[in-house]
């Protein structure tokens, strides 16, 4: 009983920490699990192939989680490798969760689709891994936003306090990201000085919901920068050439969308600064079995 899948990582338009309302569009870079399963075993053991020392708990609370659902109290493994750096605001969580989710029903042979005759959508798939990833502390709004983006590619808008898909749309665009050498932990950012940009959280989420996906970006990217101290001379650089640029999720990376030329203009501009930076595209297509 093996199953395989993979899930984009994903950059933020609208921070739902402010407010609970999110939106966050799928980048083309990838996480990879492949789940074995046995039911001689009952547990579930994981391993992240980047750092095996790191915490696995998500991944497997994930295929746990899986299990309880559509399964018949099988254990095994989980294993995850990513292209995407961990604790860098970039959605690894949550793409780590995804493919863990899809990796599970591919190894129980569950249909997932978004046609009626599947055992499950793909955004309850979804679901799934933000259930996880409350149940084992690593998000402060259960990350729907992150999530779904994720699955399903494209951008869209949720509110995260419900699990609520408000809009959903393929994105078209190149995309470039900074990612500094520190790290930064969902778990541990001060949510209360995220709420009080509220005000301003809610300015960009209308945006997005009006399909402003780039002034919404920048809006928040400002109003977020101040909340949690980074700095803005990331955004500054970038505009206004770029289509919108933010903060991606409680930082340190930057996203910017655009066209692949004017990007390449400022990846030269960020190329300055300590970290990586990289050039790539929006993903449309989600998380898909491997």
């Amino acid at each position: 009983m093996n199953g395989r899948a993979e899930a984009p990582a994903a950059g933020t338009v609208v921070n739902a920490l402010a407010t609970g309302t999110g939106s966050a569009f799928a980048i083309d870079e990838h996480v990879r699990a492949a789940v074995d399963l046995s039911a001689r075993e009952d547990d579930v053991q994981g391993e992240i192939a980047a750092d095996p020392d790191a915490d696995a708990t998500l991944i497997e609370r994930c295929v746990e989680l899986v299990v309880d659902r559509f399964g018949d109290g099988q254990g095994g493994t989980v294993r995850t490798e990513s292209d995407v750096p961990m604790a860098s605001g970039l959605k690894s969580s949550s793409a780590a969760a995804n493919a863990a989710v899809l990796a599970t029903l591919d190894a129980l042979d569950v249909a997932v689709s978004d046609q009626r005759h599947a055992a499950i959508a793909r955004a309850d798939a979804a679901r799934i891994g933000v259930r996880a990833a409350r149940d084992v502390g690593v998000t402060v709004t259960g990350a729907f936003d992150d999530a779904s983006a994720s699955m399903l590619g494209g951008v869209t808008v949720t509110d995260n306090r419900e699990d609520e898909l408000l809009a959903h749309e393929r994105l078209d665009a190149a995309a470039l990201v900074w990612t500094p050498p520190e790290r930064a932990y969902s778990a541990d950012t001060d949510v209360d000085s995220c709420r009080r940009v509220a005000p301003v959280a809610d300015v960009a989420a209308d945006l997005a919901l009006a399909g402003e996906y780039g002034r919404a970006m920048t809006v928040n990217g400002f109003a977020f920068c101040a909340a949690l101290d980074f700095p803005t001379g990331p955004m500054l650089e970038a505009l206004p050439d770029v289509a919108g640029v933010s903060l991606s999720g409680t930082g340190p990376s930057y996203v910017a969308l655009g066209d692949e030329g004017t990007l390449a203009a400022v990846r030269d501009r960020w190329a300055d600064r300590a970290g990586a930076v990289w050039l790539t595209t929006t993903n449309h297509e989600g998380a898909r079995r491997a």
